[in-house]
C-alpha cells in the first residue's frame, strides 16, 4: 500500500506526533519521551480530561486537545490501544488534585488498558472515573448498547466533557454531563474503501469497485450489509432513516450532525452528503 512514512514502520506514530509537535509546539509539549502530550495552558485546579486511542484516526484522538477540550492525550500504535503505563504517565503529568476522567471509544484493548491505568493512579491516590462513547448504532442492537464502538460520537463527547471541566465542575458532576452527552448521540457510517496499515501491502478488507458496505468498522470491522455504490442522497437517507428509528426523533427534536470522513473523505464529498440532511 502506497504511504509516504520512512523505511521503519514502527517508527511512524513517533515520527508523526514529532511532526504535528514541531508544527504547533506553542499549543502543546511532548510529555517525556511518550507518544503522549498535553496541552501547554491547560487550566488549574479543576477536573482534568485524558483521552486516548489508537493513532491513524486523525484528528482523533490528538486534535482534540487544548482549551475547552482534553487535557492531554495518550496516542497508541496504529488502530491499538494505548498501554497502561503510557497512559498513567499521561495522567499523572496533567493531575490537578481534583479528579481524572479518562475518556474514549469502546473497544477491548482500550477498556483494558484504561482500567489498568486507573489502578495505577489509584497506588498513587490519583482519583479517576471513565466514561465509554458507544455511538455506532450499527455495531450491536440497542438492547447490547453497552457493546457498541465509539466512533464519531467521541467529538461531541469530548468537547462537552472539555467544557464541563473547564467550568470547574467536581468529577462526579463532569461525568454525569459527559454520560448524559454519550447516551445522546448515535452515528451510522458506510465504507467506499478500506484502510490500511502502515507497512502493509494489501488493506484491512476488500470492496469492489462499485461496492460499499454499511456499518463497517474504522479498523475495518465487518460491517451489517454490503451493496452496490448508490447516489448520495440514497446513503444519507438510508443512515438517517437509522438514526431517526434509534433517537425516536420528530420534527420538533433540535439535533446536531456532523458528517465524519474518518481522515479520507474528501470535503468536495462531504460537502455534498451535508447538503442532503
Amino acid at each position: 500500500m502506497k504511504k509516504i512514512i520512512n523505511e521503519d514502520t514502527s517508527k511512524a506514530v513517533d515520527e508523526m506526533l514529532s511532526g504535528m509537535l514541531a508544527a504547533y509546539g506553542r499549543y502543546y509539549e511532548r510529555i517525556g519521551n511518550c507518544n503522549a502530550y498535553r496541552y501547554k495552558n491547560f487550566r488549574r485546579e479543576k477536573v482534568t480530561l485524558v483521552i486516548g486511542g489508537g493513532s491513524g484516526h486523525e484528528p482523533l484522538f490528538g486534535g482534540f486537545v487544548g482549551k475547552g477540550l482534553a487535557d492531554a492525550v495518550a496516542c497508541g500504535n496504529v488502530f491499538a490501544s494505548p498501554n497502561p503505563d503510557l497512559i498513567f504517565e499521561t495522567a499523572k503529568s496533567v493531575n490537578q488534585g481534583k479528579g481524572i476522567l479518562f475518556l474514549y471509544g469502546n473497544y477491548e484493548g482500550d477498556n483494558l488498558n484504561f482500567d489498568m491505568a486507573g489502578e495505577l493512579c489509584e497506588f498513587e491516590n490519583i482519583q479517576t472515573a471513565t466514561v465509554r462513547v458507544w455511538d455506532d448504532c450499527t455495531s450491536a442492537p440497542k438492547e447490547r448498547e453497552t457493546d457498541r464502538r465509539g466512533i464519531a460520537g467521541n467529538v461531541f463527547i469530548i468537547k462537552t466533557a472539555g467544557a464541563a471541566c473547564d467550568e470547574g465542575l467536581p468529577l462526579k458532576e463532569v461525568v454525569r454531563i459527559a454520560e448524559k452527552a454519550r447516551d445522546n448521540v448515535r452515528s451510522a457510517g458506510l465504507a467506499v474503501s478500506s484502510g490500511s496499515l502502515p507497512g502493509n501491502e494489501k488493506p484491512t478488507f476488500e470492496l469492489g469497485e462499485d461496492e460499499i458496505e454499511f456499518g463497517v468498522g474504522i479498523h475495518g470491522e465487518p460491517g451489517v450489509e454490503r451493496s452496490k455504490m448508490q447516489p448520495a442522497h440514497a446513503l444519507v437517507e438510508k443512515m438517517y432513516e437509522q438514526l431517526k428509528k434509534e433517537l425516536q426523533l420528530t420534527k420538533k427534536d433540535e439535533v446536531a450532525v456532523l458528517v465524519n470522513g474518518l481522515g479520507a473523505t474528501p470535503l468536495f464529498e462531504l460537502n455534498i452528503v451535508y447538503r442532503e440532511e
